[in-house]
């Protein structure tokens, strides 16, 4: 196999670097910055198509030398490629040991109007005004892990270096010298930075001038729209134009229990994310109402004799259905005969089916309406009609063979074929799923389709993704390619360590888990002392926290492991839970409430002055939000945005405890900022489908 020279460069909004290695065949000894990105960000690979790759980094530290290993877990074929370098922190150059895949990662930015997107335009212009024209390189700007260096930092100086030494560029003699010439380039940012320092060899730190944070702030305030994001994004840079979100989809006659809990608030929270910066979304519920389980529950309804019988309760229903077709041959012979009436169009079947489905749907809109969740049903019957025609362009594109009287598509990868017709000529979930795809790249016209599924469902989606891309519908008709991703979630756990069920051993009912929070929100609020809350009150603030304090315990965790569910730590009001952001809301309303309205309104710009430093950093964390934002959009992780959430509400507190409010001669400066902050928690509530509290 021949070594190709590799190529790889990594920029995202919360890497801790980026790396850049360039060699040759057969003498790889590239010069290159050391910095390797954390998070998973949208890849090209050598073809022009798309992937996503998954880095993980491990380092060691001897002497002066560094050892860097770069692991890329790759999706489309699970192959795992491990790369070791060796940087010498003295010779600035890398070692290349093992080639690495040629790849290419690019950046989303998603808006113009953050600290980090301020700073990088700020070192852009710099580097610009100092280096020849020739020299492009993505800067890389990331948050200081230590604040005590500053705001923020750019270390892309080392690569810059690289860059003109290749070149025989020698006006700088090392990659310090070329940092404080671009340092002093910015600093002619009248205004903007506070400080601008070096450390080590070339690492840039940054703090921002209490002025130019003032401004910002102003910014937040007077573009505040209340309760909703709206973070202004160039089109150009928008990671889709249209993107289609299939979240939640419980099966028709079943009802909602926990397992549907995490798909369906994770799927709203990254609707309500990408919608907060323009991008159009398609938010759709893929329900089961379509299959073999309508046979016996087609049948049983049939059996029913009374003509004014009504189907009161479904489970029950359901019990008794799948009771009769476990123990009656005859049952089930004539429920597998009802299937094939309904697959084939008959009318009384047919009416039937939409009775029960009827049922069902009303049972899911009112844990939707609970939750707050916006979504439309397109089920699996949607895309019956479409199955054949998408199957036989398979077939035509030699992508999908038939094997052992079953219709499959085999990946290029070692792995289990995806079966896309039974041997009995029947249709499943995988021709379903292909002709989903098929009618949302071609007749929806999305250029960004997103599945928010539990883990396991992961081969499967690997399968129907590569026979979409082989089957080249990700570039039909689109300006860029459509972007395919599986956003999978752990499993809910109880405290025992076991799959979160009820006594009897049975999944729990996700109506009577939202029931049991708001239970408890009530009676913690009703046991306070000094509570002058009239009942109706009370029964909406229980409500509120209740709904937001399991939501916020589902989304604070990574999606991708699992979390143990607990009452008790979902309703701490000390902890990372939704009640102490709540808590924090409702503290920050009384104070404004106290103040009136009239500070606010007369604000002006020039009244904000940070002389203390946690209004500092209180100043600094609200204004991390649009970043925050980017960080979501960039890895589909809505933990991140809790993190910011709750980040928001500790500077919050530790300012409150600081720095006196109402009654100090600083009053107006700091209901300002009380202000903003509630407007910053207001518009990462909304996201978080978190209804604010304004009096606890």
């Amino acid at each position: 196999m021949p070594l190709h020279a590799p190529t790889i460069r990594l920029c995202g909004r919360h890497t801790s670097s980026a790396l850049l290695a360039l060699g040759k065949r057969g003498r790889l000894r590239p010069r290159v910055e050391m910095r390797v990105t954390r998070t998973r960000a949208f890849a090209l690979d050598s073809q022009g198509e798309s992937i996503h790759r998954k880095p993980t980094l491990r380092t060691r530290f001897r002497s002066h030398a560094l050892k860097v290993q770069l692991r890329f877990y790759f999706r489309k074929s699970r192959l795992k490629c491990a790369t070791r370098y060796k940087y010498d922190l003295k010779l600035d150059s890398f070692y290349l040991l093992h080639p690495p895949h040629v790849t290419t990662y690019t950046a989303i930015e998603t808006s113009n109007n953050s600290l980090r997107s301020t700073v990088k335009h700020a070192f852009t212009e710099a580097v610009t005004s100092v280096l020849p024209s020739d020299i492009h390189i993505e800067l890389n700007v990331t948050e200081c892990s230590n604040p005590s260096l500053g705001d923020y930092q750019c270390n892309s100086a080392m690569q810059l270096f690289a860059e003109l030494k290749k070149n025989g560029d020698a006006t700088f003699s090392n990659p310090r010298a070329l940092a404080e010439a671009i340092v002093e380039a910015v600093n002619n940012k009248n205004g903007l930075f506070a400080s601008t320092s070096v450390a080590g060899p070339g690492f840039i730190n940054v703090t921002f001038s209490t002025s130019h944070l003032a401004q910002q702030l102003a910014h937040v305030v007077h573009d505040a729209e209340d309760g909703k994001v709206t973070i202004l994004a160039r089109q150009d840079t928008l990671p889709a134009r249209k993107a289609v979100v299939d979240f939640s989809s419980p099966n028709i006659a079943k009802e909602m229990h926990v397992g549907h809990l995490r798909s369906t608030i994770i799927g709203e929270t990254i609707c309500r994310t990408l919608e907060s910066i323009g991008v159009e979304t398609v938010r759709l519920n893929h329900v089961g109402d379509w299959g073999t389980q309508f046979g016996m529950l087609l049948t049983h309804l049939s059996d029913k004799t009374d003509a004014d019988f009504e189907i009161r309760d479904l489970q029950a229903f359901y019990k008794e259905s799948k009771l009769r077709f476990d123990s009656d041959e005859e049952f089930k012979l004539r429920s597998q005969t009802a299937v094939v009436k309904l697959q084939a169009g008959d009318e009384e079947m047919f009416a039937k089916w939409k009775r029960i489905c009827e049922v069902s749907r009303q049972e899911f809109e009112e844990i939707y309406r609970l939750l707050d969740i916006k979504i439309e049903e397109r089920g699996e019957s949607f895309y019956n009609s479409m199955i054949p025609d998408v199957l036989d362009e398979l077939i035509e594109k030699k992508i999908a063979v038939t094997n052992d009287g079953a219709l499959c598509i085999f990946q290029e990868k070692d792995g289990p074929p995806l079966i896309c017709r039974k041997s009995d000529g029947g249709f499943n979930y995988a021709s379903t799923d292909l002709a989903a795809m098929r009618h949302r790249i071609k007749d929806v016209r999305a250029d960004w389709i997103i599945y928010v599924t539990d883990m396991g469902q992961s081969r499967h989606f690997e399968a129907v993704f590569d026979a979409a891309k082989r089957a080249n519908w990700l570039n039909e008709g689109q300006d860029s390619s459509v972007r395919l991703d599986h956003v999978s979630f752990g499993l809910v756990m109880g405290e025992d360590g076991k799959r979160f069920r009820t006594r009897s051993g049975e999944t729990v009912p996700l109506k009577s888990l939202l029931s049991e929070a708001q239970s408890r929100c009530l009676d913690s609020l009703q046991s306070r002392e000094n509570n002058n809350m009239d009942e109706d009150k009370l029964q909406e603030a229980a409500r509120i926290m209740g709904i937001s304090a399991i939501k916020y315990a589902d989304l604070h965790n990574n999606r991708t492991t699992n979390y143990t569910f607990s009452y008790d730590r979902m309703l701490d009001l000390k902890g990372n839970t939704a009640v102490y952001l709540l808590y924090t809301h409702a503290r920050i309303s009384s104070i404004l409430d106290r103040a009136g309205d009239e500070v606010i309104s007369s604000f002006d710009e020039g009244d904000l002055v940070l002389t203390d430093e946690k209004e500092r950093r209180l100043a600094l964390a609200i204004l991390k939000l649009p970043d925050t934002i980017d960080s979501v959009i960039q890895d589909l992780l809505p933990s991140r945005l809790c993190d910011y959430t709750y980040g928001l509400c500790v500077a919050f507190n530790e300012f409150y405890g600081a720095c006196k409010v109402i009654g100090d001669e600083r009053e107006k400066q700091r209901l300002i900022l009380c202000h903003t902050t509630a407007l910053s928690l207001r518009r990462a509530f909304y996201i978080l489908g978190i209804e604010p509290l304004y009096r606890l």
